[in-house]
């Protein structure tokens, strides 16, 4: 029985990670082949102004055709993308959380950090329809909902750092530590890019 429950959650982190790993491929592939479009390279520059740009530039590449040049369509891309990557972290921790060979405290830690990527989930979500009812407003309206839309994000991250934080210093299964940590991080470093693009956004008008 034992020897079942360790196969099936290597499984489930394997499977996981597998999902990681193509949709870094995918996007290494689009990027190479649309490296000197010019919306790629607005990726890029736009980029700089994060704290992780090669994932900045590795989340937005493939979706330079729908970005164009566009500051908004480039901030509107990179919520969207922290809002897919949490939901997706979101669904892996749930499904981690109904393993039966979990111990009191790596399930404790596991529904802790389900309930803060959830809150990060709403938040980023927040986000996007608060962009998106911004619509080209200018002056005290767009400062107005750029201030919303930069508490949304800014909450979602802390959210993000505390689910990290609760497996510091916890016995839980090395496995499951390392595959929460691995996921969250990233989900944490696109979420602070888009907060990045954000404050730049808002700084244009």
């Amino acid at each position: 029985m034992a020897r079942a429950t360790t196969l099936t959650l290597s499984l489930i982190l394997l499977s996981f990670f597998n999902v990681i790993n193509g949709n870094n491929l995918a996007t290494a592939a689009a990027t190479t082949v649309a490296a000197t479009d010019p919306a790629v390279n607005f990726i890029r520059t736009s980029c700089k102004a994060t704290t992780y740009p090669a994932v900045c530039v590795e989340s937005l590449s493939a979706y330079a055709s729908t970005i164009h040049k566009s500051p908004r369509q480039l901030v509107m891309t990179a919520l969207s993308v922290s809002v897919k990557r949490a939901e997706t972290t979101e669904a892996f921790v749930a499904k981690l959380t109904k393993f039966h060979g979990l111990k009191p405290r790596e399930r404790s830690a596991l529904k802790d950090c389900l309930e803060e990527v959830s809150d990060s989930v709403d938040r980023l979500s927040k986000s996007v329809r608060e962009l998106k009812k911004m619509g080209r407003a200018r002056g005290p309206e767009f400062a107005w909902h750029m201030s919303n839309l930069q508490t949304w994000v800014s909450a979602a991250l802390t959210d993000e750092s505390t689910c990290m934080d609760g497996f510091a210093g916890r016995a839980v299964n090395g496995r499951i530590k390392s595959s929460i940590r691995a996921r969250m991080t990233n989900v944490a470093q696109v979420t602070s890019n888009a907060l990045a693009l954000c404050n730049k956004f808002a700084g244009k008008y």
